[in-house]
């Protein structure tokens, strides 16, 4: 495959403070904070994470927004919902936005990993080298998830992959290739198993903003579920709940979030305090502000899919349903997220929206470590951990209530056992997800058809198991520059 050269928007001084692209490509390249000690690398790691949201187009994409018919229409919704490609690189909560932000992340990965290296890979710089390496394969993994094929080990190696950047970038334009999935995959593995072991959580003031040995195993139980090593994916949730730790960890919603009113669930929801968030990170976005009117999302006929009894293997409603705010579906949503707004001055009335997101959660560990042992064959382990998730989302949770391989096999009469139980971790997911975008990646994972109705009743888009469209397309200016594109 020929190298091509591409613009990825990862010069150095964008790293150190947010400006235009045209004003810090004034800047020379090295004109930049010299990294002379473990603290300034330290510091520098806060930039190692994609400071972009990309729940507003994964979860317009799923199937988890419906169209509302409402005469609203913003582009980072209605574009992915009807998978038109965004070429809009400036605007936040769009796929070019993403893109570049993951890079910049990466670059900001590569530069403390350069500078560990020139102080000689000493010991006071151990746990920042273990940080840099798993934010960066983190970041490489999602974008290699929204812009390339699934991997799959028939075509992983002949798959277009996403350019794999392991050394700082000091010119704007450099010399890159896709690569494939497989490639990819490869070099995500090794980050991971070297970043892992060096991390240390007593280095971090707010650890849950950081890769902590918590959330890098849960970070590595997704990447082994896409990459299909279940046992992996075991291993790695067990380090993340050692012991009997799982339900202290889990989110209380037919407890504690039963009782709390809007505002209250909504400051809770994305905090540092609550347990079940292993890794968050604020994002420049609207998603906060927009996600409960946006016009394709939780409409009347997705909360009656998604949330109706009848509709999961328990046949109850499970506690979020009861968190569905709104008198009608234009502005149904459960308030999970609550927008920072910062102003360009303190007497400016403009400024920035930021969110923070969860980018790891307890409970996707838990239905991470269920489907792998469902796939494993390790049925009582898969049930074992469905139920202790239930525990926390039926109202009233008693014996009666307690899960069986029996609950799965009746509601998926047409499964096997092991089948049965996969189903049943993707249904309580696609509840557990909603507004978060992660049914998406199960989407992407399961080969999921996707059907998109209009509010009529009758047209609709229908993305197949084969679709072009499943892969986002690549930015305009890296095609432009020479990256090959996705088909279209």
């Amino acid at each position: 495959m020929k190298n091509n050269k591409i613009f990825i928007y990862i010069v150095a001084s964008s790293i150190f403070f947010t400006t235009s692209c045209n004003k810090f490509l004034e800047h020379q390249p090295d004109d930049r904070t010299e990294l002379t000690s473990p603290v300034k690398v330290a510091e520098l790691l806060a930039n190692a994470y994609p400071h972009a949201n990309y729940i507003a187009f994964s979860e317009a994409m799923s199937d988890n927004a419906g169209d509302k018919g409402t005469t609203e229409r913003f582009l980072p919704n209605t574009s992915p919902w009807n998978y038109i490609d965004q070429i809009d690189a400036a605007s936040e909560d769009t796929p070019p936005f993403y893109w570049n932000s993951c890079y910049k992340a990466i670059a900001a990965a590569n530069y403390a990993l350069e500078a560990i290296e020139k102080a000689g890979n000493t010991p006071e710089y151990s746990a920042s080298k273990g940080e840099a390496l798993v934010a960066r394969a983190y970041a490489h993994f999602m974008l290699v998830t929204f812009f390339s094929k699934t991997y799959d080990k028939a075509t992983a190696t002949s798959s277009p992959g996403i350019p794999y950047v392991t050394l700082p970038q000091r010119t704007v334009e450099g010399d890159y290739n896709r690569g494939t999935v497989a490639s990819v995959y490869e070099n995500i593995e090794k980050d991971l198993i070297a970043g892992i072991p060096l991390i240390q959580n007593n280095k971090y003031r707010v650890p849950k903003y950081h890769f902590t040995t918590q959330a890098a195993h849960a970070f590595a139980t997704r990447f082994y579920l896409f990459k299909q090593d279940y046992e992996k994916v075991v291993e790695h949730a067990n380090a993340v709940f050692p012991g009997a730790t799982v339900l202290e960890n889990l989110r209380p919603w037919n407890t504690t979030y039963a009782g709390l009113g809007y505002y209250e669930l909504q400051a809770l929801y994305t905090n540092s305090i609550e347990p079940a968030n292993l890794l968050l990170q604020e994002a420049s976005s609207y998603w906060g502000r927009n996600y409960g009117g946006y016009n394709y999302g939780l409409s009347s006929g997705v909360r009656a899919t998604v949330f109706n009894a009848a509709n999961n293997p328990t046949k109850k409603a499970l506690a979020m349903n009861t968190k569905v705010f709104g008198g009608n579906e234009t502005v149904y949503n459960i308030p999970k997220f609550r927008e920072h707004f910062v102003k360009e001055t303190i007497s400016a009335t403009v400024g920035d929206g930021y969110n923070m997101v969860p980018l790891l959660t307890s409970e996707e560990v838990l239905f991470n470590r269920a489907e792998a042992n469902a796939r494993l064959g390790h049925h009582v382990e898969a049930v074992t951990d469905l139920d202790r998730y239930l525990s926390k989302r039926i109202m009233g949770y008693s014996a009666s209530d307690k899960f069986s391989e029996e609950k799965a096999v009746s509601f998926f009469s047409t499964l096997s056992v092991g089948d049965a139980l996969v189903a049943t971790v993707l249904n309580f997911k696609r509840m557990e997800y909603m507004h978060e975008g992660l049914r998406w990646l199960d989407i992407l994972r399961n080969n999921i058809v996707v059907e998109h109705v209009h509010a009529n009743g009758i047209d609709k888009i229908v993305l197949g198991v084969d679709d072009p469209r499943r892969l986002i397309q690549i930015p305009q200016d890296a095609v432009a520059a020479g990256l090959e594109a996705n088909p279209r």
